[in-house]
């Protein structure tokens, strides 16, 4: 009967290194998928947060209206303001309108695009005072703390590096700014004012949020006649 063999050190010490290979390969395999999913993760949900950024921006366009007391969509550069129906409006029940405002804040980089709107508002004492509100608050500064500004909010909805838009007036597309365009251009039906025919959004997003790059937005008056935006 033979003598039973065991294993020789060396054999252990190379049984060894060979588990911890194995060992570290697998960490790492498993370490490579959870930093695949979780960049997966970000980036779906930084897509989420920008669709309904951009969900926002065009149900508050589709919702403008022309009191004919302020602007009805005004651009100055640095704060988009505008009025628009109350998003509790029904047919036979009306809140009052809202301003709303849109604007970057923050520093040259990080910055953050920004919504502001007020309560529903039914005199024009109070529009005149939301509407200012809304273009202090754009430019940074805090509003004054009367009349409906308990119901006011404001919410930090995605980081942008830049933003501009562009309004389609007449038969191209111009800057906000601009007179170019405009002569007899939106349209005269009641509610509509001198809306344009589309804006024109462009954002470049922040990087480090999931998503990064340029993002072009076209809206559409729907009131607009077929064949009038081109370009």
């Amino acid at each position: 009967m033979g003598r039973a063999r065991g294993f020789t050190l060396i054999e252990l010490l190379v049984a060894i290194v060979v588990m911890s290979m194995l060992a570290l390969l697998s960490w790492r395999s498993l370490d490579g998928m959870s930093r695949t999913q979780t960049i997966t993760q970000e980036r779906a949900d930084a897509l989420l947060r920008v669709q309904a950024t951009l969900g926002q921006w065009v149900a508050d366009l589709d919702a403008a209206i022309d009191t004919g007391e302020v602007a009805a969509l005004d651009f100055n550069g640095q704060v988009l303001r505008m009025t628009r129906r109350d998003s509790g409006e029904t047919g036979l029940d009306s809140r009052g309108i809202r301003v709303v405002a849109w604007a970057r804040q923050g520093g040259a980089s990080g910055g953050q695009w920004m919504r502001w709107q007020s309560g529903p508002l039914l005199r024009r004492d109070e529009l005149a005072r939301a509407w200012q509100r809304a273009g202090e608050w754009g430019r940074g500064s805090v509003p004054s703390q009367t009349g409906n500004a308990s119901t006011e909010s404001a919410i930090a909805l995605i980081g942008i590096d830049q933003w501009q838009i562009f309004y389609h007036r007449g038969e191209t597309w111009g800057n906000p700014l601009s007179s170019v365009g405009s002569e007899g251009a939106g349209s005269a039906l009641p509610g509509i004012g001198n809306l344009p025919n589309g804006v024109r959004l462009e954002l470049v997003l922040s990087p480090g949020q999931g998503l990064s790059g340029a993002i072009v937005r076209d809206w559409v008056r729907p009131t607009l006649e077929a064949g009038r935006l081109n370009g």
